[in-house]
């Protein structure tokens, strides 16, 4: 039942997704007012999708603040990339170079607010994303970043990666770390019923070291996968 199931969503969501890119494309040119309404609607299409024809529950615990603040999400699938748009108001956030080259969505999703990482570019690419960053802070949208930078396996705990604590400390924004459980449920080519899990944790306050910003990150978006092992002594 489950790959019926799969089969569905892949027809009605990617088919539906198709419609989207189309039309988001046609009012960059003609009509911008409408891209922001269209990219929401179609990650609200996916979430729809999600718990209607996968069986899937989200479940969503903590308290999603209003405003400015950085998004520390984790990332296991692809689900909470699509979903960010849902889950937040109008947000902006970071994503790898790779993905600006897909045609049309690319365009798109830089038009929406998405900053490129291009990580082989160093210092030049910092200031960029700085400057990009800085422009969407003023119009108070919140910032979107995985700070693992790919997918992770579920109750992998990977080391955050360095490019999170350096736009910590130069934005000066609290974090919001959010913990996600979608791997085993969605992270798969045959998808199948069971919850999706969304936590908010605490804030996370400004002015911290970095050591101490990757830790009280790493740990509070990996509650999901228990606790950290230690080695052997």
């Amino acid at each position: 039942m489950h790959v019926l199931r799969s089969l569905i969503f892949y027809v009605a969501f990617y088919g539906g997704s198709v419609f989207h890119v189309l039309g988001a494309m046609i009012a960059l040119r003609v009509a911008p007012r409408w891209l922001r309404p269209i990219c929401d609607a179609w990650s609200g299409w996916h979430h729809w999708c999600v718990e209607n024809l996968l069986g899937i529950r989200i479940e969503i615990t903590g308290i999603n603040p209003k405003g400015v603040a950085l998004f520390a999400i984790k990332h296991e699938s692809f689900f909470e990339a699509i979903e960010v748009p849902h889950l937040f108001n109008h947000p902006a956030g970071f994503a790898k170079q790779e993905l600006f080259d897909i045609p049309g969505w690319g365009k798109v999703a830089a038009a929406y607010g998405a900053i490129p990482v291009a990580r082989d570019e160093g210092a030049k690419a910092l200031r960029t994303m700085l400057k990009d960053a800085r422009m969407h802070i003023a119009a108070g949208r919140p910032m979107i970043i995985f700070p693992e930078g790919t997918r992770v396996p579920p109750g992998q705990r990977p080391e955050l990666q360095a490019g999170f604590a350096a736009l910590y400390k130069m934005l000066k924004l609290p974090v919001i770390p959010v913990a996600v459980e979608s791997g085993r449920v969605y992270e798969t080519m045959w998808k199948r019923p069971g919850v999706i899990r969304v936590h908010f944790g605490e804030p996370i306050e400004t002015g911290l070291s970095r050591e101490e910003i990757e830790d009280r990150t790493r740990a509070a978006i990996n509650i999901f996968n228990g606790p950290q092992e230690t080695p052997d002594a």
